[in-house]
Parts: C-alpha cells; sequence; structure tokens
C-alpha cells in the first residue's frame, strides 16, 4: 500500500495525518529493531488541543473513543515521521491503550476501539492487531488516552 492511498483512505475517514508530537521527557517517538517499530505512547489531540479528563467523570464515551482515535492518528504520524513512508507497514503487532477513567469504568476496550478500529480501516487484515485497554487514574499532562503500538516494518 502507497502513502497516497493511505492517504485516501484517511482522507475518506476526515482524517488527515498530523504533525509528529515531540517527545515530552527524555524518550524518542519510535525505535525500529529487529524489524519492528516499537511507538512510544501517544497523546490524543483534536483540533489541536489535547484531550484532558477522566472516563466515567468528565468524558463521555464517544469522546473517549475520538481521542483514542487522535492517538492512533498521531501513531501513524510517528511512523510515517520516523520510516519515511507508511508504505513500509507490514503488519500492526499490539495496540497498548491505557485509559484514564475512574474505578468503576469498566469500558475501556470500547475506548480503545477508536484506534482499533482506525488502524483496520487504514490497513485493512494488516491493521488488525492484539491488544490490550487498561484503565489508569492518571496520565501524563492530565489526557484522557493513551495509546502505544508494536508495529511490524520492511525493510
Amino acid at each position: 500500500m502507497t502513502d497516497a492511498e493511505i492517504d485516501a483512505k484517511l482522507a475518506g475517514l476526515g482524517l488527515v495525518l498530523p504533525q509528529p508530537a515531540a517527545p515530552v521527557a527524555a524518550y524518542v517517538p519510535v525505535v525500529v529493531a529487529g524489524g519492528l517499530a516499537h511507538v512510544s505512547g501517544q497523546l490524543p489531540f483534536i483540533d489541536g488541543a489535547l484531550v484532558t479528563g477522566r472516563l466515567g467523570q468528565d468524558v463521555g464515551l464517544e469522546r473517549g473513543a475520538a481521542a483514542a482515535q487522535a492517538c492512533a492518528l498521531m501513531i501513524l504520524a510517528q511512523l510515517k515521521a520516523a520510516l519515511g513512508s507508511l508504505s513500509r507497514v507490514e503488519r500492526v503487532v499490539k495496540l497498548g491503550a491505557f485509559v484514564s477513567s475512574t474505578a468503576d469504568f469498566t469500558d475501556q476496550p470500547k475506548v480503545a476501539n477508536g484506534a482499533s478500529e482506525l488502524m483496520a480501516a487504514v490497513f485493512g487484515e494488516a491493521g488488525k492487531h492484539a491488544r490490550s485497554a487498561v484503565g489508569v487514574p492518571v496520565l501524563p499532562l492530565g489526557a484522557a488516552v493513551e495509546v502505544d503500538a508494536i508495529v511490524a516494518v520492511r525493510a
């Protein structure tokens, strides 16, 4: 799949890749080793603003899923910056979704679907992946969601 085809799929969803965000601490956004790209946790920016808050408190399920999708878009932006082209993506292997949520909120998997569904929409079968969806009490900068990824890449 070419970058143009990926861009067309995103455009069909009404989405465009954002500029890759700079790290907020002592790490790099992507490390490629052994044919795998390990993408650091990405935070959700929608219309240039960080989505903050907690699911089950002041963020609804729909907004949470949109935040997870925004994290996935940033993962793609980071991959494109690191690899030079998203056409090098062979398979999305695993996503890790961290959802800032209250103790009684149990729909973390539904929130994480925002990221998972985007990967499948962009890469088809190669976008279907293993996943974890974990509720946490707080995330960096007060973000509502954070998603990281492991992606198999072509040389």
